[in-house]
């Protein structure tokens, strides 16, 4: 088997633990001797076993004479775990084929270079565009200083989120309602403004076997959430308000950040977006409204966009986007990626640019 192909499957190893691992990357390690791998692990969650351990824990920390395969370049700092290249070291590994560098500040080659000069064979950049799609969310907020942005909505075929009336239960079927959820199980963390939690009240969980809460984030200038909210009692995690002046909400059973308005009354995204990251969120999936989402165009700070469309036309009610209309040069642009059929309804992935440092 080539390198290549051990390297896809540290990916698939790794990408078991989608949505789990942040602030830490996605990291998949296998370990062969003599062609045969003889252990595996990956990365499960904050302050377990990275993916090399947990490799290595399998054959008892000794590998004298084996290769490495990871799709990250091992970690040579500690933090809530040592650091995985004293480990690789120590098992007598002689060759560590790498998909990627890591863009971690404390990183950047120095764990490669760990390696190198205990003796060690290293190449690296193996299947490095299929390393970096998988973790893009890890490298938006380290080469970017953000958070990887995915916008979800579901429409119907003119573009509409709800009738005239505001009645939107439900637009699209079951079959991608669970992709949605299923959406909210893989981000770090679930966005919202103030009026879609007026409009929809939604619990903003994930109601999917085996799923995960991400944690629920309000956009909420006026702090006027109500206290019956049901984001407020249906998460197992807490709920972050946004908001541009912070006063005392007795009742109000969430964490309440001050965040200052721009120019036009609009939340200073960026400030909520650098809070999150320094709370360790890496990727945020939003879900409306449609001026949220406006304002994120307006500010090229959409990653993706899900969108899940319905056969029905309404011919009136709110659309997915909000704002004034746009001029056709003005207009930002996205990429199909991928398209399927969920049921009767059709699936669209569109992407800007793959994320890079330059972006």
């Amino acid at each position: 088997m080539t390198d290549g192909a051990r390297i896809q499957a540290c990916l698939e190893l790794a990408g078991q633990a989608l949505g789990r691992t942040a602030p830490n990357p996605m990291v998949g390690a296998i370990i062969v001797h003599e062609g045969e791998v003889i252990a595996q692990g990956w990365h499960a969650a904050p302050g377990q076993a990275h993916g090399e351990v947990a490799a290595l824990s399998m054959i008892g920390g000794r590998a004298p004479g084996a290769t490495m395969f990871v799709n990250l370049e091992p970690c040579c700092h500690s933090g809530r775990t040592p650091p995985c290249t004293d480990a690789i070291i120590a098992a007598g590994i002689s060759r560590v084929v790498i998909g990627m560098v890591d863009p971690d500040c404390r990183m950047q080659g120095a764990g490669i270079r760990q390696l190198e000069d205990a003796g060690i064979s290293v190449e690296v950049g193996v299947c490095e565009a299929d390393c970096r799609a998988l973790n893009h969310a890890y490298l938006s907020a380290k080469e970017r200083g953000r958070p990887w942005v995915t916008v979800k909505a579901a429409i119907t075929l003119d573009g509409r989120i709800a009738d005239s009336t505001g009645a939107s239960q439900w637009i699209t079927s079951p079959e991608a309602r669970a992709v949605g959820h299923r959406l909210r199980d893989e981000h770090d963390a679930v966005l919202v403004g103030a009026g879609t939690l007026r409009a929809d009240n939604p619990s903003l969980n994930t109601r999917i076997d085996g799923g995960r809460d991400a944690l629920p984030i309000v956009l909420d200038t006026e702090l006027a959430c109500p206290e019956d909210a049901k984001v407020l009692s249906a998460g197992r995690r807490p709920v972050i308000f946004y908001a541009d002046d912070v006063q005392p909400r007795p009742g109000l059973s969430a964490d309440t950040v001050a965040v200052s308005r721009e120019v036009g009354g609009w939340l200073d995204l960026g400030a909520v977006f650098e809070n999150l990251q320094g709370r360790g969120v890496h990727s945020v999936l939003v879900e409306g409204g449609g001026l949220v989402i406006r304002s994120l165009l307006d500010r090229a700070m959409v990653d993706r966009i899900e969108l899940f469309i319905a056969g029905r036309v309404l011919v009136g009610g709110p659309g997915w986007v909000g704002g004034a209309p746009m001029a056709l040069s003005d207009a930002p642009g996205f990429q199909i990626v991928r398209c399927d059929r969920l049921g009767p309804d059709i699936h669209i992935v569109l992407e800007q640019a793959p994320c890079s440092a330059e972006s």
